[in-house]
């Protein structure tokens, strides 16, 4: 390693340290604050560390950032509200199949989420409450099922692109964009494997995959629907007309056959706890307070609201405008659209918080980690080859894929 490079390395786990040291010196959240003293320890030992070797730096981060914070917070039955309300939701969804409190009157009565995030806290149910044995708590925890489908989806992922590179950079995982959300709550890291593993579909050529994991993306927050535009965008530039149908159905389905029984059995209540509370709208104010410029137009009054929501969709129809004019014709570009989507989603939303800018930039890093090099142009090239030699006439044989060797790269 370079010492340039060392240099480097170090000053990152430093500002790392920095960052982590903020939460337990401006946040009231006793659960960040643990994480923001074990983090900084961890990212301090990782910059000492650097100088030895990059693994021990990764492991000193890992432990104090990831490991440690996690399974003490886990034990100890710590977390944010949102672990709570997903396994209350999971045992509310096992004893009469609805997932919400009727009549909610508390903020932690209210549930933001779509049916399908109460999967995720079957395990609770099943398991029992935080009465049992370590093992227990640990298997019950919604924080880890939230973890296991990140990380399921994203082993996933890399399958479908065929390439041999890591499921997740540890770097990534020991970052606060990960670690910080893996230990305290969990509840956007479902929602980032499962964005990824579409794009990823989409970048492959499987529309059926690409669309299921999209529904099961929209099953847990309606904040997945710009995937299935960028995807279904993706798979058209690539893949043509018929893949992206296929996906838009695919998705379309899986969305209705997760979310409908849910809708039918509590429709007030979804629209209450699952639209009308994360944009402010409900009797009861939502905690998501962060200063972003939707959230303070928001505060101006109704005009203000009506402004900024507004101004929501404006962006909402200028980013779908882009996919029509120039669509993705890569994994990386389809994330980077998909992540400027979100970011300009959750600025302009009348509600919420800086956590949430941690998924369009999970998004970005992934796709830039687990892209092949000149996949994308391959694909397009050989469909563009295939697409003229069709109209050509059925005499000239098959169009060459990557398999052949055939060199595409011009196209």
């Amino acid at each position: 390693m370079t010492p340039s490079r060392t240099v480097h390395r170090s000053l990152g786990w430093l500002l790392a340290a920095a960052w982590a040291l903020s939460f337990p010196l401006f946040s009231a959240l006793e659960p960040h604050r643990l994480w923001g003293w074990c983090a900084a320890a961890g990212y301090l030992a990782a910059a000492v560390a650097t100088r030895f070797g990059r693994r021990g730096a990764l492991a000193a981060a890992l432990l104090g950032a990831v490991v440690l914070p996690l399974v003490w917070l886990v034990l100890t039955g710590q977390g944010q509200s949102e672990v709570t309300v997903i396994e209350r939701s999971g045992r509310l969804l096992l004893e009469s199949g609805r997932p919400y409190v009727d009549q909610p009157a508390r903020v932690e009565e209210y549930t933001p989420y779509l049916p399908g995030m109460a999967l995720l806290g079957i395990p609770r149910a099943l398991l029992g409450g935080d009465g049992g044995s370590w093992p227990v708590r640990l298997l019950g925890d919604a924080r880890i099922w939230c973890a296991a489908v990140l990380f399921g989806c994203l082993w996933a992922a890399r399958r479908v692109l065929g390439g041999a590179r890591p499921v997740l950079p540890a770097v990534l995982v020991a970052s606060p964009v990960v670690a910080l959300p893996l230990a305290v709550s969990g509840v956007d890291l479902p929602l980032a494997g499962l964005c990824c593993l579409a794009l990823a579909a989409a970048a492959g050529g499987r529309p059926a995959l690409a669309g299921a994991a999209l529904a099961g993306a929209c099953a847990l927050k309606w904040t997945a629907l710009p995937a299935v535009a960028v995807a279904v965008a993706l798979l058209a530039a690539c893949r043509g007309g018929r893949a992206a149908g296929r996906c838009a159905l695919v998705a379309a389905a899986g969305t209705v056959l997760l979310v409908l029984p849910g809708a039918l059995l509590q429709p007030g209540e979804l629209w209450r706890q699952v639209f009308a509370f994360p944009t402010g709208r409900a009797e009861v104010a939502t905690p998501a307070s962060s200063p972003l410029p939707g959230r303070l137009l928001a505060e101006l009054g109704d005009w203000g609201w009506y402004l900024t929501a507004g101004l929501f969709v404006l962006g909402g129809l200028v980013v779908a405008l882009s996919l029509l004019v120039r669509p993705p014709r890569s994994l990386v570009a389809a994330a980077d659209r998909l992540a400027l989507g979100l970011t300009l989603a959750f600025l302009l939303a009348p509600a919420g918080r800086f956590g949430y800018l941690a998924l369009p930039l999970l998004l970005a890093v992934w796709a830039r980690s687990a892209a092949v090099p000149g996949a994308s142009r391959i694909v397009t090239g050989s469909f563009r080859t295939l697409r003229t030699r069709r109209a050509d006439g059925p005499g000239d044989g098959p169009a060459e894929g990557p398999a052949e060797g055939r060199d595409t790269r011009s196209a």
